[in-house]
């Protein structure tokens, strides 16, 4: 099979599953599982192969991400309903001033993006941007943007959110270096992306926050003296990264002899797998409920609640997975390998620009980091890379899937309406914003890689 001949096929792949999410309005869990069949029908595989493909990449895929999403969101729907996020906006704004709100708002964004999805954060934190705006009188940009970057950073880089979670899973790479390189590449891009970037475009572009359709700050239900405490917060949303950098590192002090593997090692290595940490985060997090006198059926009720649409993400996680199997099962991403080991691309502009074109095109983050994850997985045991070098992978594949979010993207229209713009603005605010993460997130991920390997 020529060289021509399997990027032909890689290409009519992607633009198949394109082609159904767009033009035909299928699923995306959905159009993945008929790329993979084109897939391997193209590559010549039996008809039976594929089904038992099918069946293993889901399996294979879903026993690690099913579990830590479905986690991952009861723990983010705790820490909203028990006004987590907006105990860190209150207490960061009031310790920051509001001359460096920017910095104390971006820096919220950065914590709350972890546990929270984006949408919801926004939805969250917006009553705050919206009394700094009119107290000040400032452009709602000049608080939004850093409010946003922060969320969307996070969102993309850092475990515990579905995306980098799903990627890590499918590419083998420990979540530990992931959450790891997330936040030393993360705090800069944000910082560029939000405070830096909002006080520019506040400056040439003036919207006033919205009076009539929202809430105000004085409207919310709880005042800052009624919400938990910033500390007890804190601890919560940092205990599984803590947990999980800590298991990941031991680990490799046993891999490399460092220390002799133990009762203890083991205790700790349990703890700081991503399962065992995110059980502690989710038991913890019910705990500040229970404590906030939300009764006990309305937790079990919001649990329920926030596995809908984990749901959606597991499915399409599942689906991606799919799509590595058959590529490798089909023997085509070993040859894939051998094709690019012997051009010059780097790998991680590659990874980079498979998420971002998928991106741009069809909208989602989250297909776009499983479509790049499930092409790249087999070509990168060919290149013997380090538990640390496939994290960056990960890395780059989450930046490419910030690139130019536009009207096929849902948060496009979530942010225009909640900061009053129309689509022009949104274009010339939240697009550059998601795209300066992008490539902010690139070059820091390439200036990383010429120290790791």
């Amino acid at each position: 099979m020529s060289a021509f001949y399997i990027i032909l096929i890689v290409l009519a792949g992607v633009t198949l599953l394109l082609l159904m999410v767009l033009k035909f309005k299928l699923s995306a869990f959905l159009s993945l599982l008929i790329t993979s069949i084109f897939v391997g029908i193209m590559t010549g595989m039996p008809l039976s192969a594929i089904s038992v493909s099918i069946q293993n990449g889901m399996g294979g895929t879903l026993g690690f991400v099913a579990t830590v999403v479905g986690l991952g969101a009861i723990f983010g729907q705790m820490l909203e309903s028990s006004g987590g996020a907006d105990s860190l906006a209150h207490y960061l704004i009031n310790k920051f001033g509001k001359k460096r709100a920017p910095w104390a708002l971006v820096l919220t964004g950065f914590l709350v993006g972890i546990p929270v999805f984006l949408d919801v954060g926004l939805i969250i934190i917006i009553p705050l941007v919206y009394a700094l705006t009119r107290d000040t009188k400032l452009s709602i940009l000049y608080y939004a943007i850093p409010l946003l970057a922060g969320l969307a950073v996070t969102h993309a880089m850092v475990p515990p959110t579905p995306g980098p979670m799903a990627v890590s899973e499918i590419l083998g790479v420990q979540m530990g270096w992931v959450v790891l390189f997330g936040i030393i590449i993360g705090i800069p891009v944000a910082a560029i992306a939000g405070p830096l970037f909002g006080r520019f475009i506040a400056k040439r572009m003036y919207i006033p926050a919205p009076s009539d359709i929202f809430k105000t700050e004085e409207e919310s239900s709880e005042s800052p003296k009624q919400l938990p405490s910033f500390r007890i917060i804190v601890l919560i949303i940092s205990a599984p990264l803590f947990l999980i950098l800590t298991g990941t590192l031991v680990n490799v002090g046993v891999e490399q002899e460092f220390f002799a593997k133990s009762i203890i090692t083991d205790v700790i290595s349990f703890i700081g797998h991503p399962f065992t940490s995110l059980i502690i985060a989710v038991l913890l997090s019910i705990r500040l409920c229970i404590s906030r006198k939300i009764p006990r059926q309305k937790i079990l009720d919001l649990s329920t609640k926030a596995l809908g649409p984990a749901g959606i993400i597991i499915l399409v996680t599942g689906a991606g997975g799919v799509l590595k199997q058959i590529l490798v099962d089909s023997g085509i991403g070993k040859m894939l390998a051998e094709s690019i080991a012997e051009s010059s691309i780097p790998l991680i502009l590659l990874a980079w620009s498979l998420a971002a074109l998928v991106r741009i095109t069809q909208g989602s983050a989250t297909v776009a980091m499983i479509t790049a994850a499930g092409i790249m997985a087999p070509i990168l045991p060919m290149f013997n890379l380090s538990q640390p070098g496939t994290a960056l992978i990960v890395i780059a594949i989450s930046s490419g899937a910030t690139i130019l979010s536009h009207v096929n993207d849902s948060g496009f229209w979530i942010v225009s309406k909640y900061l009053g713009m129309n689509e022009k603005q949104t274009l010339k605010s939240w697009t550059v914003m998601e795209t300066i993460i992008a490539v902010a997130g690139l070059a820091l991920t390439l200036l990383l890689s010429l120290f790791i390997k």
